[in-house]
């Protein structure tokens, strides 16, 4: 599991560029357009959160809290993405992403404390 969220946080950095670029060139089209929509702000805060998950679980991959902490930010920017896709259809797809990524973290560093606590179990 440590692999995999070593995996994933590199991928997140990465990512963090090329949703940040497109983040960008949608905004600066809602802008010209004057239409109203928020995506390409959506799609800023989207990339911040999928950088500092992937900051944080690279970090801390071999650590319970630090995978916790990396997929409720991997959550809460596929949650603003989800809601605020409007036009950026691509936005639905990087949020899906970040629910993915938000489950492995997650699951895995709940299964990380229920095999840390059944050793701690058999070594009393």
């Amino acid at each position: 599991m440590k692999t995999a969220k070593l995996v994933i946080g590199i991928i997140s950095m990465v990512l963090f560029v090329l949703v940040a670029f497109q983040s960008c060139a949608a905004g600066l089209g809602n802008a010209l357009a004057d239409n109203g929509e928020v995506s390409g702000t959506s799609g800023m805060l989207l990339a911040f959160c999928m950088l500092i998950a992937g900051i944080v679980g690279v970090a801390t991959r071999k650590s319970k809290g630090g995978g916790i902490v990396a997929g409720v930010f991997y959550l809460l920017g596929g949650l603003l993405g989800i809601v605020n896709y409007g036009s950026f259809s691509d936005l639905a797809i990087w949020s899906v992403l970040c629910f993915i990524f938000g489950a492995v973290f997650i699951l895995g560093s709940l299964k990380m404390k229920k095999a840390d606590k059944s050793n701690t179990d058999a070594a009393e």
